[in-house]
Parts: C-alpha cells; structure tokens; sequence
C-alpha cells in the first residue's frame, strides 16, 4: 500500500474492521473507578453502559501520547507516507496530542510524513469517514488525494444525536440539572446536532414518535442523495431503536446501504445508554456513484 492510514477509537469502527483494513488503531482510554482501560481494547463499550446501568459513572481521556510515538516512529522507519483521521478536537484532545508528538518527532526523524486530519466528527460520523478513505486507499488513490477527500468528507458529515435519559448529558455539562429532571417528567427528548465539531443542542420533542419522525424530517431538510450514500446509524446497546430509525430511512429515502453499531466508548460513557445516533452527508462528493 502506498501509505498507512491512522484512526482512533472515538470513530466507532469494530476492531476487527481495523485489522482488515490494515489501519493503526490508537485507542481513547476510559477510566471506571480506579481502573484505566484501552477502548476496543481491553474494554468494550457494552461493558460501559452496563457499568453506567450498575451506577458508576465512566470516564474517557484521549488517546495514550506514548502509543502515538511508538506508531509515528514506526511509520518514519518504514518509509511510508501516512494519514490520521482523528476525532473532533472540541470533543477530545487527542487530534491536538497527536500533532505535537508528529512535530516533537519531525526534529529526530526529518522524513516523518504524516498528515493530520481534525475530523470535527464523532462517532460513525467519524468513521464513515476514515472508511470512506480506506475505500479510495484500496482504489489504489494517493496519500494526499485520499486526505483532500476525506476532509470533503468529514466536512459535510451531519450529525443527528438523541439520549434516553437527559441526564447522562447533565453529568457531562451538556444541559442543567433542573433542566434533565423537567424533561424526564415530560418525557421531553433532545434532538442534538454538531457544529463545527461541537455537540450542541438542536431541539426538543415529547415522545419517540415524534422525535424518530423529526429526524426523518431534518434528515431530508439536509441530506443530499440519500438513496446514493452509506448511512450510520449508532445506538447505546438498544438495537431495536436502531432498526426502527433504520426501516423509516428505507421507507422515505430507498437507501440500501448501512454501517450499524454500538456507539463507542468515547460518547457513550457521556451520553449513556439508549443513545441514538444517525450520520450522513449534506453534499455527496463529485465521484460519488453509490
């Protein structure tokens, strides 16, 4: 291959699509009381809505500086070019760690070639990205070509985020207290987007009924060719949801293709279980064929 492709775990990708792909896997890091695990590494995100379930309350923190060391100087050794896909840099730290170690090492290791992407994405928003660029990596595309459009890719990926419970996202900052505990009185779901790379809030419904059907509704405001492109759909361990969310987008949009799965650990453990998450394009690339 002409060059190595980097992800982190924040992108929601299985393990095993890692390893298939021959992409470097550099795990975010979740801390449950005084134990400290490597996400899709030594823990699984089911494991952390189970442990939020028994009461405990998760916490991540970026990506081991260490391990990208180690990985970035494997990659100066090899010879080869490579590309890292890294998660938001508003959620998390590690886009900002990774480019200080690539320029700390740059000094020792001058052939060091390594673009660094800021994704501004979370989630299998994130990692339709990083899969769209193991596509065109498979396609036989060039290093900084495939960089140019992952980062199309990354900047028009539209983010649709809802909880069961508001608060999960009252103990990660998100909304007031007061606020979490007037909705669940009211049975109020939040309906929450991203903007430029930060989770913010978009609405407020009553009922799952009527927020899986403004999700249909904004997918359609936003989406552009949704019959053409891969949809992800995420969920916290609730896969019924995901299928239901899943059968409306057939029905309204005709589309065929789907990369389903539990949302990870860097998320999860702030948005807790019962999170449903959909992903898709806003402007489809010019080579876009399906």
């Amino acid at each position: 291959m002409d060059f190595q492709l980097f992800a982190d775990s924040a992108s929601d990708l299985p393990r095993d699509y890692f390893s298939e792909h021959d992409i470097v896997l550099l795990p975010l890091r979740v801390h449950i009381d005084k134990e400290e695990y490597e996400d899709l590494v030594t823990i699984e995100s089911k494991d952390v809505f189970d442990a939020i379930r028994n009461g405990k309350q998760p916490k991540t923190s970026q990506a081991s500086p260490q391990q990208m060391e180690e990985e970035f100087i494997k990659l100066a050794d090899s010879g080869r070019k490579g590309l890292y896909i890294a998660f938001s840099s508003e959620l998390s730290g590690t886009y900002q760690t990774a480019v200080m170690v690539r320029d700390q090492l740059k000094e020792e290791y001058p052939s060091l070639d390594l673009v660094i992407i800021d994704s501004k994405s979370a989630s299998l928003g994130y990692g339709l990205s990083v899969k769209y660029a193991a596509d065109l990596m498979k396609e036989g595309k060039d290093r900084d070509t495939v960089a140019e459009e992952a980062e199309f890719h990354c900047q028009h990926m539209e983010h649709l985020f809802t909880v069961e419970d508001l608060d999960y996202l009252a103990k990660g900052g998100r909304v007031t207290r007061a606020s979490a505990f007037i909705g669940g009185l009211l049975n109020i779901k939040p309906l929450l987007h991203v903007e430029d790379g930060k989770l913010v809030p978009l609405e407020k419904l009553r009922g799952k009924k009527k927020l899986l059907k403004r999700i249909i509704e904004v997918m359609k405001e936003r989406g552009d060719g949704l019959d053409q492109q891969v949809i992800g759909i995420s969920h916290g361990d609730d896969e019924p949801l995901a299928e239901e969310i899943k059968t409306m987008i057939i029905d309204e949009f005709g589309t065929t293709e789907f990369f389903t799965g539990l949302i990870g650990s860097a998320v999860g453990a702030h948005a807790g279980p019962g999170t449903l998450a959909i992903f898709f394009l806003n402007k489809l690339p010019d080579s876009a064929s399906k």
